[in-house]
């Protein structure tokens, strides 16, 4: 039902992109391209999965929540459409700049080509997008995260945990930014308890094959995984974790999720007790920062990057199991300073 949903609100809103924009928020006309009067506030343009992934849409929606409510502002996050083309974005860009949003943020590195376009036509508006550092303009921030290294600790956490020595990695798509999730995630096992086999899946080749939006598609991954043995899964797959999560519950096994706690997810609730723990990046921080740069006149450029230093990744503890076990916690704790440190470099690849 919520795919169903997502779709025909996207629909909506192409059809009327020339002239408004569907938000979640509210949305009017500005009288100049790149501002207008007063900034209307911050605009979203959701990645595959929308708003409801329970993951990364849904983290980079709190932080603009929290601007809106810190600012006076009425933000817009607008919904992704299925097989949209890159000129698709490029428009929805301009047009949620030419009506007064500021920043406009692109949620996700499908985004890349439609910012860097938009952000040279309004060079007075500032662009954010989230996973991607490839755009050099003055009026563009890239928005990325040291992700391999929380996955180094849900590496451990898996480690620590597993009673089959199999544990198990699902990607969304097998693209560079989720290979850093695996490959932080494989370091964390290998690094903490030799002889555990890590079984690696990607969903699909390409994003519009729907491999971080299908549930369905996670969980026929994690039950072939937890066939093969796996204990614990860890997925970086957006929309499509759900389904793996759904699956480690039912085979009362565990689950490791990504960007968001989603322990605390309430589209997770009747699954909760089976998510060990989650490897946060924080999206929310992220935009919302952005946003307040903005506001205070002083807008952020260039890549800014958070990592386990700065807070920007981390792992969460919301589960009293994982909370509560004194030896894992010690291990995660260790290997948390020790990357800090610079003692342990984790591979992004």
């Amino acid at each position: 039902m919520r795919r169903v949903s997502r779709i025909a609100v996207a629909s909506v809103a192409t059809a009327a992109l020339a002239v408004t924009v569907s938000a979640c928020g509210s949305s009017s006309s500005s009288k100049s391209a790149g501002g207008g009067d007063k900034n209307l506030g911050l605009a979203l343009a959701y990645d595959v999965g929308g708003k409801g992934d329970q993951s990364f849409n849904d983290a980079a929606t709190a932080g603009m929540d929290q601007a809106d409510q810190e600012f006076g502002y009425k933000s817009t996050a607008v919904e992704p459409q299925d097989g949209e083309s890159d000129a698709d974005k490029v428009q929805r860009l301009e047009t949620l700049a030419k009506q007064g949003y500021n920043p406009v943020i692109g949620v996700g590195f499908a985004y890349a080509p439609a910012v860097k376009a938009a952000a040279a036509k309004f060079p007075k508006t500032t662009f954010g997008i989230v996973d991607d550092n490839q755009i050099k303009a003055s009026n563009v921030t890239d928005l990325v995260f040291h992700e391999e290294q929380a996955s180094y600790l849900a590496g451990v956490a898996a480690a620590k945990t597993t009673k089959t020595n199999t544990v198990g990695f699902i990607g969304g798509v097998d693209v560079p930014l989720i290979h850093k999730f695996e490959a932080g995630f494989k370091q964390g096992v290998a690094d903490t308890k030799k002889g555990v086999t890590v079984k690696s899946q990607y969903l699909t080749q390409t994003a519009e094959e729907g491999g971080f939006s299908s549930p369905d598609k996670g969980e026929n991954a994690a039950n072939g995984q937890i066939d093969a043995g796996a204990d614990v899964v860890y997925a970086a797959a957006g929309l499509s974790g759900q389904g793996v999560i759904k699956a480690a519950s039912e085979h009362k096994i565990w689950a490791i999720g990504v960007d968001s706690d989603q322990y605390k997810q309430d589209a997770l609730a009747k699954y909760k007790d089976s998510i060990l723990t989650s490897a946060m990046k924080d999206v929310a921080g992220a935009v919302y920062n952005l946003a307040k740069s903005v506001k205070d006149g002083k807008p952020q450029t260039g890549e800014v990057r958070a990592s386990l230093a700065t807070g920007g990744v981390s792992l969460s503890d919301s589960n009293p199991v994982f909370k509560d076990n004194a030896d894992l916690q010690a291990a995660i704790k260790k290997a948390a300073e020790a990357i800090k440190s610079g003692s342990i470099t984790v591979k992004d690849s």
